[in-house]
């Protein structure tokens, strides 16, 4: 109901047009009773013409006022579902990358995609047909009561028979609306999973396997849709069977009263109008009901992502670094774990003093903690304790935009959106001109490989860059890096998907890009290391050793075991 307040001049509108489309049908009732009385009856041909004029003019004002409020409502129900798109799309993007590691990506696309689509079939129609519904059903009973104060009595002692299914069954289907929703969820996971993996799939002939997995998914989801039907069937012919046994026992009543002569012939047709109205209106809200119930289950999951907080949350009185090409970078005491490993330390009381213009490399066994301190840089976790200057300002006291906006990533695994080369490029200065991100892409020498496509520079690379090689990915991601001109550079593995010859010209082209930033280097190969300003050595997400490769090769065991697995004969094995 929120979602529709900033539309409630259209609301008011669609109910207008509602209660003006209702109020023409039930006065067709008194057009019957009319023309029984009156036409039929007393044989007044002139009198007969009259009322038929006035039931095609009752007819012609229903039906306009039909075309608006079904208009107006469809609309809204479009709009709805696009705001809530938007307004879960917008949370998600605040979400810290924590969530995401303990969520699986299919099962908030269903929740996206098939929850939003499931009120939006219930705002633009269920909803206004049980409106609809609702009104006839108000409005038949006052005019049956109008007609025939004796008969409408009797049809309202029918009226709790008629709720007790309407309440029991509609509370079940709710449950197993939401459970149905969330097997959906499940099967859209596993086919996210598969088929963005497609090639691991197929490379391991794990088809069969899949298959069968996949056929457990959609059984399950046809298990809880089978429960759900059989109960949303119960009660629509429950409701339709003691609405309808009721009218016509009723009706038989009124039959007997009219042979008495005590009610006209007129007024039991206009009855018996209304009566037909009012039971196919509750036969129409006890249908879509379980629609509704459905949409609580959907509103439910959507509610759930739009309520789930925001770990790391913005300042409201962000403080405001200068102006650099580029930054010291003071680490403290930073200790960390993930939410999920409590008994463990992903980072412990690690200590760092980066000067501006520096080049520094982390180096150590996976696991070690270099990429968490990456993760830390960048305030996707918050830190158990310790601090991360730059320039001398907490980075927790920085708003996330302008924090993020001083690093440029180059991560292990390239990622490559489904768009053209030149978006991807420009991906972090979507402003810069084709000129700039030809320059980056020369400079990340992957000019010549993005020539030799058909279309060039707006070649369609396909879903997470299905078109390139590694190499070809890795260097799309450095020309990426080199166009945003950041003052910190965070390259982690940044040649490690590379040839010898193509790591070589990428090299070159991190050698220019490095002149006066700061940056951090993980690595594994020694090679790309060597001339660090200075190394870390990290193992168990502490800091085990500090200096140049000459002092490590001396002071540093652990160190020295890289270096040994990596040289042949004393020389950089660099293949």
């Amino acid at each position: 109901m929120s979602f529709l307040k900033p539309y409630r001049a259209r609301v008011v509108a669609a109910i207008v047009f509602l209660f003006i489309g209702s109020l023409a049908w039930l006065s067709l009732g008194q057009g019957v009773k009319m023309m029984v009385d009156e036409g039929f009856v007393s044989t007044n041909t002139e009198r007969l013409n009259q009322i038929i004029f006035f039931i095609l003019s009752i007819t012609f004002i229903s039906a306009s006022a039909v075309f608006c409020r079904f208009y107006l409502v469809t609309w809204l129900g479009e709009r709805v579902s696009a705001d809530i798109r938007k307004t879960v799309y917008q949370h998600l993007l605040m979400l810290s990358p924590g969530y995401f590691a303990q969520q699986r990506t299919g099962e908030v696309i269903s929740r996206f995609t098939a929850d939003t689509t499931l009120l939006q079939s219930v705002v633009s129609s269920s909803l206004s047909m049980a409106l609809r519904a609702s009104v006839t059903v108000l409005g038949g009973m006052v005019m049956m009561l109008i007609t025939s104060v004796k008969l409408t009595l009797l049809v309202l002692l029918t009226v709790p028979l008629v709720l007790i299914p309407v309440g029991i069954l509609g509370r079940k289907v709710r449950s197993l609306s939401r459970k149905s929703q969330d097997r959906v969820g499940d099967l859209g996971a596993y086919i996210d999973e598969t088929l963005h993996e497609i090639h691991t799939v197929q490379a391991y002939t794990h088809e069969g396997q899949d298959k069968l997995a996949f056929f457990d998914r959609v059984e399950a989801v046809m298990s809880t849709a089978k429960a759900r039907i059989f109960y949303r069937a119960v009660l629509i012919a429950s409701v339709m069977f003691l609405s309808i046994g009721a009218i016509t026992l009723v009706t038989w009543v009124g039959a007997l009263d009219v042979m008495d002569g005590t009610v006209s012939a007129g007024e039991l047709s206009a009855f018996m109008f209304y009566a037909v109205m009012v039971a196919g209106s509750v036969a129409t809200i006890s249908e879509v009901y379980s629609e509704i119930q459905r949409a609580f289950g959907a509103a439910e999951r959507l509610q759930e992502l739009m309520l789930t907080p925001i770990d790391i949350t913005d300042v409201e009185s962000p403080m405001q670094l200068s102006d650099a090409s580029n930054r010291d970078l003071t680490i403290s005491e930073l200790v960390f774990t993930y939410p999920d490993e409590t008994e463990r330390h992903a980072l412990e009381h690690i200590s760092l003093s980066i000067k501006a213009g520096e080049r520094v490399a982390l180096v150590g066994p996976s696991g070690a903690g270099k990429s968490t301190l990456f993760e830390l840089l960048m305030r996707f976790y918050q830190p158990k304790s310790g601090q991360v200057l730059l320039d001398g300002v907490d980075i927790a006291s920085l708003s996330l935009e302008q924090l993020r906006q001083q690093y440029a990533l180059v991560p292990q695994e390239s990622v490559i959106f489904a768009m053209s080369v030149l978006d991807n490029v420009r991906y972090g200065r979507p402003d810069a001109s084709i000129d700039e991100v030809k320059q980056a892409c020369i400079a990340a020498k992957a000019d010549e490989f993005i020539l030799a496509f058909d279309q060039g520079y707006d070649t369609y690379l396909g879903e997470r860059g299905v078109r390139l090689s590694g190499g070809q990915k890795q260097r799309i991601a450095i020309a990426r890096a080199i166009l945003a001109n950041r003052p910190i550079l965070l390259l982690d593995e940044a040649t490690s998907a590379l040839d010898a010859v193509s790591e070589e010209q990428v090299k070159q082209a991190l050698d220019t890009l490095m002149q006066g930033k700061t940056t951090l280097i993980i690595a594994h190969r020694l090679a790309t290391v060597i001339n660090a300003d200075r190394i870390f050595v990290m193992d168990h997400g502490k800091v085990v050793a500090e200096g140049t490769h000459q002092s490590l090769m001396q002071n540093s065991p652990l160190y020295q075991e890289f270096a040994s697995l990596q040289m042949l004969d004393g020389k950089w094995d660099e293949a």
